[in-house]
């Protein structure tokens, strides 16, 4: 369980760190970031930071490499911001959670397909012997 003084350091470094990439900083190869979480270790010495990049593969590693080299830059905003005696680390940290949610979409679409073919085959589909072919009359009368 963390703290409440966690919670509040990690949600303090994503608000700063969105506002400072909505400014956008001065590197081109920085694409449409967005922070998706922060999370803090419980000795704030060190921050992982989730994000994802709108775009194709080579625009998310260029924004990958854009952050990177911004990290000095950016760690000094959060400690100037945040006025704690320690800034914490930062790790930048792609989020694969909209990959994921992509090909859990994708999953489910092709379930929901196959049992729309499985209801038609059902449809008009017989039993292939008798309907009650393991009921027997001593059965009935326990």
């Amino acid at each position: 369980m963390t703290s409440p003084r966690v919670g509040k350091v990690a949600e303090r470094i994503q608000q700063i760190l969105s506002l400072r990439l909505q400014k956008g900083l001065r590197d081109p190869r920085l694409g449409f970031v967005t922070i998706t979480d922060v999370r803090v270790t419980g000795d704030l010495q060190h921050a992982s930071v989730f994000y994802t990049v709108y775009g194709t593969d080579e625009e998310r590693a260029d924004s990958a490499a854009a952050l990177k080299a911004a990290t000095g830059m950016l760690r000094s905003e959060v400690g100037r911001e945040l006025g704690i005696r320690l800034t914490p680390t930062l790790e930048f940290i792609a989020d694969e959670l909209p990959e994921n949610a992509q090909q859990m979409t994708t999953l489910l679409d092709e379930a929901k397909r196959r049992d729309a073919e499985a209801a038609e085959l059902a449809k008009n589909a017989s039993y292939a012997g008798d309907e009650h072919a393991y009921k027997s009359d001593e059965t009935e009368n326990d």
